[in-house]
């Protein structure tokens, strides 16, 4: 596309285009944090709380401990597998420093998902909680790895916190602690790095299939985070957030971690938000500027009985992302905090962020804003040609955000990227009549009734906006007369007295027939990713 017919959005003070290469990587761009707020706080956890000053040396003694040590060398993969803890921010701008490629792991894993991603990504050291380690001890002896480095809650802070003992089968390892005391006495040296080098190997698919590595590279990462600022400015040295996305999910590392970081951002972070009531504590002490979630946090926090508590004064902005946000959810959080859910799209494979609603939209706008600075998107059809505007397509996507390619998937690749080089987002969406960008479906989550699409997400919204409705999903489910037909889970709130019945009466008000669901099934909790997505294929598995 050469046109951009979404810029008049900008107005007159966001450029078309951001510089990629404004840092020559993402180590020099938080370089530069640290060097313009040392005195700064920059990361809260547990009870500690550090400097940019102290990441500065705690990553540098992580760095020379890597390079000494281990042996580690430029563009040498390290697994990282923790929730949000001190040592996982330290472990990662170590490893960048380092000059190897940061590979985030989930901590939730099975013994089996671990095993897959390390023989993917050719890791041969992985820094992981102590509390994963029974994981990696299942499968430690099938694997290329060599080191183990195993990371406790308080590690990297100055108070010790309780943790969960290492799993006495892993026979050597080093400490995070240790790690961090022999590198303070080892020289570090500094690495060449350059914006094509390999920075994250954050691997995607996980929900629907084998897992695959998006290569993210330190111009795409570095770029990303500079078209995020642009349609969002940030204050610097003045932001306050709260961080219970996890940071081994790029939307968590990238917008919430490292774009904070470059302005100097006090970051708290959460390390288990599914235990709301000390979430809500953290949200309490803090007193957040920024926070980002997924729909089914807001949601979570939104309900929680003492939500109030809570002084949301300085809170400007409140992000939305993962997955589709609920008018209803953004609604109810605004009533809570005074600021609705500026939602925005991206994925994996483009370093995170696409779109977003800029600071010129004051309203929640049920659309996931315009495409950012320097980048295109274009909506096709089946057969890869642009639809017109209004018409629902596969979304797809150019920009220095892009990845470079699945690491080790040349034919995944191919399908990956169309003959004039966008990528394939494999969603389904439009541009609105006003211009922004409507994210209608996953294209392989969509419901083919009698010839019919229906999206998911269109239900789910008219579900949601029913009383006595907690949360719910939608999926197909195999049907003799119609190829496929809707299934509803539902959540209720507490006390709710909801029917299947009522369900169905208020879908049929809201939807044409063969959008209503066929069968409404009553669940007590949705099967989420820890990042908050609904895990659709254990839906459509489960039995009636």
């Amino acid at each position: 596309m050469s046109a951009r017919p979404w810029t008049h959005f900008y107005g007159g003070d966001i450029a078309a285009e951001v510089d990629a290469d404004a840092y020559p990587s993402l180590v020099h761009l938080m370089d530069a944090a640290i060097d313009r707020y040392r005195d700064r706080t920059a990361l809260r956890s547990a009870g500690n709380a550090l400097t940019y000053a102290d990441v500065d040396r705690l990553s540098r003694a992580f760095a020379a401990f890597l390079q000494s040590q281990i042996g580690i060398e430029k563009g040498d993969r390290v697994a990282v597998m923790m929730p949000n803890l001190l040592a996982f921010p330290i472990a990662l701008l170590g490893i960048l420093r380092a000059g190897a490629v940061a590979v985030t792991v989930n901590p939730l894993y099975t013994p089996r998902e671990l095993q897959q991603q390390l023989d993917d990504s050719g890791a041969a050291t992985i820094v992981l909680f102590n509390g994963s380690t029974p994981i990696l001890a299942e499968v430690i002896g099938k694997t290329g790895v060599k080191t183990i480095v195993t990371a406790a809650v308080g590690d990297g802070g100055s108070n010790a916190v309780p943790s969960p003992p290492v799993d006495p089968r892993l026979e050597t390892t080093t400490s995070f602690a240790t790690a961090l005391a022999q590198g303070a006495t080892l020289p570090f040296t500094p690495v060449d790095l350059n914006g094509d080098d390999l920075a994250l190997l954050q691997y995607t698919g996980g929900t629907t299939g084998q897992a695959k590595g998006a290569a993210l590279a330190h111009r795409g990462l570095v770029a990303n985070t500079e078209q995020f600022k642009a349609m969002i400015p940030l204050m610097d040295g003045e932001e306050v957030a709260v961080t219970a996305l996890p940071l081994y999910h790029v939307m968590g590392l990238l917008v919430c971690f490292v774009t904070g970081f470059s302005v100097g951002a006090e970051n708290w972070l959460v390390a288990n938000p599914r235990d709301m009531d000390r979430f809500v504590e953290t949200l309490k002490q803090a007193r957040p500027t920024l926070f980002m979630g997924v729909n089914t946090m807001f949601a979570g926090l939104a309900a929680h009985p003492r939500i109030g508590e809570v002084d949301w004064t300085r809170l400007r902005l409140s992000g939305g992302g993962g997955a589709a946000v609920n008018r209803a959810t953004s609604e109810r959080w605004q009533q809570v905090t005074g600021t609705f859910i500026r939602e925005g799209y991206g994925l994996s494979e483009t370093g995170t962020v696409v779109s977003v609603n800029p600071k010129s939209i004051g309203e929640f706008t049920g659309t996931t804003g315009v495409p950012l600075p320097s980048t295109d998107v274009k909506v096709i059809d089946d057969d890869d040609r642009e639809v017109a505007q209004g018409v629902a397509g596969e979304i797809c996507v150019k920009g220095p955000q892009v990845m470079r390619g699945y690491w080790n998937k040349p034919e995944a690749n191919a399908a990956a990227f169309t003959r004039d080089g966008y990528f394939r987002t494999g969603d389904i969406g439009l541009f609105d009549p006003r211009g922004l960008l409507k994210i209608v479906d996953r294209k392989k989550d969509m419901v083919l009734v009698s010839g019919f699409n229906v999206y998911p997400n269109e239900v789910e919204e008219v579900v949601s906006g029913l009383e006595g409705v907690a949360e719910c999903a939608c999926v197909g489910v195999p049907d003799d007369k119609c190829g496929e037909a809707v299934k509803l889970f539902v959540v209720r709130s507490p006390g709710a007295a909801l029917t299947s019945e009522s369900v169905v009466a208020h879908c049929r008000m809201e939807l044409a027939s063969y959008k209503v669901p066929r069968i409404v099934q009553f669940i007590d909790a949705l099967p989420k990713t820890p990042v908050g997505k609904v895990l659709r294929r254990e839906l459509r598995d489960r039995v009636p």
